[in-house]
């Protein structure tokens, strides 16, 4: 066999071996994920480009604690928390789930309308709002989930237009190391914001669901009813590591190529999709609204069906429902309602009148005010050996997962500190 035969044969391998973790990982940089970070880029240059570099390794370590409560108890967190904790745990867990569940789901549906909108003027974006839910529940109801999971693993890839941009300037290299390995604080409202907004949408609650969940739906798919071995586990960590950090090289580039080009340029604030659009300007010029509409659109379409069955996986197994993405609308009816239920309730809150883009970077605030109680439920399941097993974690998991509590809980502290004090 020529060489150039086995590097293919090993790459599709490495593609078919890459699941629940790459879908993972694009879906964190949603249109809640770009916002964000555009808006962190645009306010304050490179100096956000440190939290890539921490938040690698603290969300993949998390999501590796979720895969694997997944592959050892056959179930989801839901699930798992239903069978071996109190109800009172389970309960504190949904409802610190459902509200970000559903903030997000609206804001990245507004997100979608408001670009359809910039793209066509005189279409109102609240037509492509409804449009495209209409749009996703369809999709989610009549495919299978190994077809919805082949097709969000080829949108992945509308991402990688922000890896281009920042080398069509002249750049300050040593600047950009400085600011990616050596972090840098503002001690303020705005500033610690943006923060626990970044922690937020990269170590987000509705991840840690779906994780878990898909890693069951994937043993199921594959019928493998052996025992979770290492082998197993080592495919799965592969599979969890190159989607965050897939996501972590998106994050870093998008808040690069803002910083570069939307911070530069004198905007500083953004408050419409158009000023974030103008980003890609230097790679796209005029194709600038359209560029970025397709990263929005594609990202939106590869994060609500997540969003959405994360909510709904959460709510089924807490009372026993029937679910699963690979089942028809028949044979899981409660499972597709709820779907539908988040997202019309997500839709809904298109007329509450707050902008598109406020409106994902408050869903990324709120998911980093609501972490760490999840996170925290999280670490006791994964070191509880009735629950894990052999398979609970070993030290450098609860160092990273230790740091990832206790730095996500002092930025929600400090958020509400300033939130309080400050005029």
């Amino acid at each position: 066999m020529s060489k150039a035969k086995k590097k293919s044969n090993k790459f599709v391998r490495f593609w078919k071996l890459l699941g629940p973790g790459l879908i993972t990982g694009a879906s964190d940089d949603d249109p809640s994920g770009i916002a964000t970070y555009s808006q962190a880029g645009a306010a304050y240059g490179l100096s956000t480009l440190w939290t890539s570099v921490i938040a690698f390794p603290l969300m993949a370590s998390i999501q590796q604690m979720c895969a694997r409560i997944g592959l050892v108890t056959s179930q989801g967190l839901t699930g798992t928390l239903k069978k071996n904790y109190p109800k009172p745990v389970l309960y504190l867990m949904v409802l610190f789930s459902f509200p970000s569940i559903v903030m997000n789901i609206g804001a990245d549906i507004a997100g979608m309308g408001a670009v359809g909108n910039l793209l066509f003027p005189s279409i109102e974006a609240t037509y492509f709002s409804v449009v495209f839910t209409i749009l996703l529940l369809g999709l989610i109801i009549y495919l299978p989930y190994q077809k919805i999971a082949a097709i969000l693993k080829y949108l992945c890839i509308v991402l990688l237009v922000y890896l281009i941009v920042p080398f069509l300037f002249k750049q300050d290299w040593m600047k950009i190391l400085r600011s990616t390995f050596i972090p840098t604080f503002h001690f303020n409202k705005e500033y610690i914001s943006i923060l626990v907004g970044i922690l937020g949408t990269t170590i987000s609650p509705y991840l840690f669901f779906w994780q878990a969940s898909m890693e069951v739906e994937e043993m199921k798919h594959k019928k493998s009813h052996l025992v979770v071995n290492k082998k197993i586990i080592s495919d799965m960590k592969q599979d969890v590591d190159f989607g965050m950090s897939f996501s972590g090289l998106v994050m870093f580039f998008i808040i690069l190529t803002t910083g570069t080009v939307l911070f530069n340029g004198g905007i500083h604030q953004i408050d419409t999709v158009e000023q974030a659009a103008m980003a890609l300007k230097p790679l796209a010029g005029n194709s600038a609204y359209l560029l970025f509409a397709i990263g929005v659109i594609g990202t939106g379409l590869l994060a609500i069906p997540v969003l959405s069955g994360s909510l709904s996986y959460i709510i089924t197994e807490a009372f026993g429902w029937q679910q699963g993405l690979d089942k028809k609308f028949h044979e899981a009816k409660a499972f597709y309602s709820i779907i539908a239920i988040s997202l019309i309730l997500g839709l809904s809150l298109n007329y509450i009148g707050i902008s598109p883009i406020k409106a994902l970077i408050y869903a990324a605030i709120l998911y980093g005010l609501t972490a760490p109680v999840l996170i925290a439920i999280i670490l006791h399941i994964c070191n509880n050996k009735k629950v894990m097993g052999k398979y609970t974690n070993g030290r450098m998991a609860n160092i990273l997962g230790f740091t990832t509590l206790l730095l996500m809980t002092a930025a929600a502290v400090v958020l509400i500190y300033l939130q309080l004090t400050e005029k």
